[in-house]
């Protein structure tokens, strides 16, 4: 199919050199398109912020949903959209915003994508009704969805060759989720405390409104040559599998937010057609994949087993990372009765310590076996899944929620910061934004999974909780039961560690002859201690 419109198409995609052949010797250097390092500092942070738009606004919405739901007069279900819209329009619509980005630049998506951001966050902020706040949220992901391509692309090409300097600029990277999800809390929560919780929004916009600012003043141009916009384009484009993905991902990611609070639960009729048919079409779209000539996300880097498995033990861990944090705050605030900036407090050491984490996996993602940091990452949330489920209600803070919120932070930056550069590392440059796509869409969906999921967990134990064991009659039994998922979901990711093969990132370059380093079109990359950068000439 279109066999002549694809190589030219491809043609267009290649990427220019990134840097001179003078700075090409030192991977360490600084890249050339930044004029010096403070404007590379504000271009990292930027992309941060820019991956970490959806956990700042479900962190921040997390301190503050009783306060929502109380002013606004919101039912159960309408309060369970607040969290997910963001993540289910997100996910749904990444792959497809991967595709743009790397067909008709990046730097405009994401420094537009920055601004509207901003835009919705100031609407929300003037919602009036529970139903307009859950719409302007859904919006709101779907902006996050344009931005993450456009940033992670960007950064994957500017910061295409292995180094000391990229391992540290991914480890900032990396923190944008779970990071930024704990951030959200906290200024959520200090701004609910001192003003109302419509100011959290307020000052959301602001703050990517000042980002708007540095983006346009520190994204490197695209380098890449942009396909017009034409029926050619068109054609090439994958629509159908656009289709398929935002329709099969979006169906059954609403089926599992609304399952446990419809009328009849998940036996309500229309619960039921949307899994259903939202798994068909998810089915139909990966039959699709294989035979479309340009496909929105290439089916053989699921070839590569290193990719699936830090997928998989990716989600697996961060399914329960999303869900604890939701939960325990709702605790703070329903049974603990703590105010907002009173869950910001306790979720400040995941904070600090997130930071810690990631200068720390920064400085040894060349020097330690990635594979021992995923062991040690997996094994860190499954500590801190455990602790959090044997909490009681009667329990001091420090007993359980602290050691638990530090092993919790461990775990999901050291298993970002390799999955991340790992990940960076299975795509040329002119696919770079697909690569991030897939990885965020599998990051989004398995928080609307693992929300969805626990939902029906702790509705169907707090109708019927415990009289007896160790919960007994104990208020905390039904959070404590979603703890338990979490902690099953991580520990059967430390099943799949052994099977990885990687070794260390990063680090000094070896020269090695490029025709017998890539291979063929089919041979993925793979992390050694010194890995080969992905060429722009192997097409996936």
């Amino acid at each position: 199919m279109m066999t002549e419109e694809k190589t030219t198409l491809e043609e267009r995609q290649v990427d220019a050199p990134q840097l001179p052949n003078a700075l090409q010797t030192d991977p360490n250097a600084r890249p050339a398109c930044f004029k010096n390092t403070f404007t590379e500092v504000l271009f990292v942070i930027t992309a941060t912020m820019a991956v970490g738009m959806t956990s700042f606004l479900t962190g921040g919405i997390s301190v503050i949903t009783s306060y929502i739901g109380e002013d606004l007069k919101m039912t159960s279900a309408e309060i369970t959209w607040i969290s997910a819209a963001p993540n289910l329009s997100c996910g749904a619509f990444l792959l497809f915003f991967g595709k743009v980005a790397d067909l008709f630049g990046r730097k405009t998506l994401f420094v537009g994508s920055l601004f509207l951001f901003a835009v919705f966050a100031l609407a929300a902020g003037f919602s009036k009704t529970g139903i307009t706040l859950d719409v302007i949220n859904g919006f709101m992901g779907l902006v996050s969805a344009s931005a993450v391509p456009g940033a992670q692309g960007t950064l994957g090409v500017v910061y295409s060759r292995p180094s000391k300097r990229k391992n540290y600029v991914f480890a900032c990277f990396s923190a944008g989720n779970p990071i930024g999800f704990v951030l959200g809390t906290l200024y959520s929560g200090v701004a609910t405390q001192i003003f109302n919780w419509r100011s959290s929004f307020w000052f959301l916009s602001i703050l990517y409104g000042v980002f708007t600012l540095i983006a346009l003043y520190s994204v490197p141009k695209d380098t890449q040559q942009k396909v017009p916009l034409s029926w050619s384009t068109v054609k090439s484009f994958d629509i159908v599998g656009t289709v398929l993905a935002i329709g099969g991902i979006g169906m059954f990611s609403t089926a599992l937010t609304m399952g446990s609070e419809a009328q009849e639960g998940w036996r309500t009729p229309y619960v039921l057609a949307l899994l259903i048919v939202g798994l068909f079409l998810f089915g139909v779209f990966l039959w699709w994949e294989t035979k479309f000539s340009e496909p929105l996300m290439p089916m053989r880097i699921w070839m590569n087993r290193d990719f699936s498995l830090l997928n998989g033990i990716q989600a697996l861990g961060f399914m329960g990372f999303t869900s604890m944090f939701f939960w325990i705050s709702l605790f703070f605030q329903r049974y603990w009765t703590s105010s907002p900036i009173m869950v910001a407090v306790y979720l400040l050491p995941a904070a600090i310590m997130g930071i810690i984490v990631n200068i720390v996996a920064g400085m040894i993602l060349h020097k330690v076996s990635n594979k021992l940091m995923i062991l040690i990452g997996s094994s860190c949330y499954t500590l801190a899944f455990l602790l959090m489920g044997l909490n009681k209600s009667s329990s001091i803070y420090w007993a359980f929620c602290f050691p638990s919120f530090i092993f919790a932070v461990w775990g999901a930056d050291f298993e970002f910061n390799v999955a991340n550069m790992y990940v960076m590392s299975s795509f040329p440059p002119s696919q770079q934004s697909v690569a991030g796509g897939i990885f965020q869409t599998v990051i989004r969906l398995c928080s609307t999974i693992g929300l969805g999921i626990t939902t029906a967990i702790f509705n169907a134990v707090q109708e019927s909780p415990p009289t007896s064991g160790y919960h007994g009659n104990d208020p905390i039994a039904p959070y404590a039961a979603t703890f338990w998922f979490s902690t099953a979901c991580s520990a059967a990711s430390i099943a799949l560690v052994p099977f990885l093969k990687i070794g260390t990132q990063g680090g000094t370059e070896k020269a090695v002859d490029a025709e017998s380093s890539v291979g063929s079109a089919t041979d993925l990359p793979r992390t050694s201690s010194a890995p080969t950068p992905p060429r722009d000439d192997i097409k996936i």
